[in-house]
């Protein structure tokens, strides 16, 4: 029996590879740091990976349709302020949590309609709307935090109460999962960026799954700025931005969403949130300069990147020799 089948099982499982290098980290940290493994320690690391892994979750989708949200990171900063704007007006809480959901879902729907109506590229499109969220945001706030509302049930589960953020990171990763792999939506979502002509000559509405993904995407970093701002206990208008949201993209390509679009799942996202998660506590545990950590992070999505275009490659020669 040859080998070559068995191999190439294996490399087609990018998450095992990803799934390795977090546990190598984990043991090295562990070993080189006694302040790391703590529960104090696990907390610290979830609070890092919850909001990359939940705007990840919706980058990959956006990615594997072949677009990509550079606005997300600045959803995940407007989102508290407008919740914190219903509610000084009046609104319920829980209603003013909704509405504030709503509105990041309507900048999705902007960003998708721009992109799918006018033609313009999503990179171009979602960086211009990134600069005008960035502005409503210091204009909303006047520049400064504002505390989060204290004693509300409501608060405490979206992010109050210990590990809540973390849970609702492993829900949306999960849910995302799910429609991504199981769903006819999610097989729309690869056809698109893997085939965008084939697709939509199969009945495919390339427009409309491009248009869905981009809400998703801002339902998801609204989530997320809501979830981090109660945690911490203010909202800030300098948090998030394009850091989170490159961040959330790291960690999508680190596990193995292909730039390019057509495959990735947003299970390996989570691993590369939880990668970086894990070597940012443990650089800052050992004292490791952060301009090294950007070293890291920048050799591993070239990694991730050269990783992935092989696997392409090596899928390509396979199938041509089975035609063959």
């Amino acid at each position: 029996m040859s080998s070559k089948p068995v191999l190439l099982g294996v490399l087609q499982v990018k998450e095992l590879s990803i799934l390795l290098v977090t546990i190598a980290a984990g043991i090295y940290f562990t070993v080189t740091s006694g302040a790391f493994n703590s529960p104090d320690n696990y907390q610290t690391i979830a609070q890092y990976v919850a909001p990359w892994s939940i705007i990840a979750a919706g980058q990959v989708m956006l990615l594997i349709c072949g677009e990509i949200d550079l606005s997300a990171g600045f959803v995940f900063t407007l989102a508290p302020f407008t919740m914190m704007q219903f509610f000084v007006n009046g609104w319920p809480l829980w209603l003013a949590l909704l509405g504030a959901i709503a509105v990041s879902t309507l900048v999705g729907l902007a960003n998708g309609m721009i992109r799918t109506v006018l033609g313009i590229p999503s990179f171009i499109t979602t960086l211009g709307m990134a600069f005008l969220l960035q502005g409503l945001v210091l204009i909303i706030s006047n520049a400064r935090p504002v505390a989060a509302p204290k004693g509300s049930g409501v608060l405490e589960v979206f992010g109050g109460a210990r590990w809540t953020e973390f849970l609702w990171a492993v829900g949306v990763v999960v849910v995302m999962q799910v429609v991504l792999s199981a769903t006819r939506f999610g097989i729309h979502t690869q056809a698109t960026g893997g085939n965008p002509v084939g697709a939509a000559e199969s009945g495919i509405p390339v427009n409309r799954v491009k248009v869905v993904n981009f809400a998703i995407t801002s339902t998801v970093a609204g989530l997320a700025g809501i979830l981090q701002g109660t945690r911490v206990g203010s909202y800030d208008p300098t948090n998030g931005g394009f850091t989170t949201m490159f961040f959330a993209v790291a960690a999508a390509v680190i596990g193995g969403t292909a730039l390019l679009g057509g495959s990735g799942t947003v299970a390996g996202a989570f691993l590369g949130a939880l990668l970086l998660g894990i070597v940012f506590d443990g650089f800052n545990l050992t004292g490791v300069s952060a301009n090294a950590f950007n070293v890291v992070l920048g050799a591993a999505i070239l990694g991730a990147m050269v990783l992935n275009v092989t696997l392409i490659v090596v899928r390509k020669r396979a199938g041509s020799r089975e035609r063959t």
